[in-house]
């Protein structure tokens, strides 16, 4: 299915302060609401070096937007990063978000999608739940919000047991998602791709992610 709409989304945003664990450099980032309200638990943010000092590190927020603690990474982040930290005090029973979340899986399949960015073709990545909810993402904010919103209308309209989605934007940037069946869990893997990448590439692009993650698995 091919769909082409303006994907200019208006969204709040919130303000939440946080201090580097390696240099205690302060900087007040702007997060999108949606992704904190959406999320059953903390999200965790992953802050690349540059907006707030030259150190890349992860910051946990809870649903009040207060940062609840930090962590220094040994590795770079290309982009900020959304995605759902595991809180097994509070979890709901056989919740598929923190059940996978909580696997060293979810850490594996994460490693997976930052290695398929590569800042010309592949703009972003995505895993998210049939009805939208994050469980990582590195897409940009009215991307992010876009796809939401798309999972949201099918799950409401239960087109949501369709295999994959292709949406092309006005400016010809794609969006390539196949739905995927991990420890016998069903989620969604998305891909966001620049203007110059053709929806037939990015279904093979896509296809290969498929298959590294079923090598994950084994």
């Amino acid at each position: 299915m091919i769909e082409t709409e303006d994907f200019t989304v208006k969204e709040d945003y919130q303000d939440i302060h946080v201090v580097c664990p390696t240099c205690k450099a302060k900087k007040e980032l702007r997060i999108p609401t949606k992704i904190i309200n959406l999320a059953k638990h903390l999200t965790t943010v992953s802050i690349p070096s540059g907006p707030v000092c030259k150190h890349g590190f992860q910051a946990f927020v809870d649903k009040n937007f207060k940062v609840r603690g930090y962590q220094i990474v040994d590795f770079e982040f290309s982009h900020m990063e959304f995605f759902q930290s595991t809180d097994a005090d509070v979890a709901e029973p056989n919740d598929p978000t923190v059940k996978l979340s909580s696997m060293p899986l979810f850490q594996e399949i994460i490693k997976l999608l930052r290695s398929f960015v590569d800042d010309k073709e592949i703009l972003g990545s995505g895993l998210f739940t049939d009805d939208g909810h994050i469980l990582y993402s590195s897409l940009p904010s009215n991307t992010l919000f876009s796809i939401i919103r798309e999972f949201e209308v099918r799950s409401e309209k239960k087109l949501n047991r369709l295999k994959k989605m292709y949406l092309e934007l006005e400016n010809n940037q794609k969006i390539c998602s196949n739905y995927i069946e991990i420890q016998e869990m069903r989620f969604a893997l998305v891909l966001f791709f620049s203007r110059i990448v053709k929806l037939g590439m990015g279904n093979l692009y896509l296809n290969d992610l498929v298959k590294k993650i079923r090598k994950l698995e084994n």
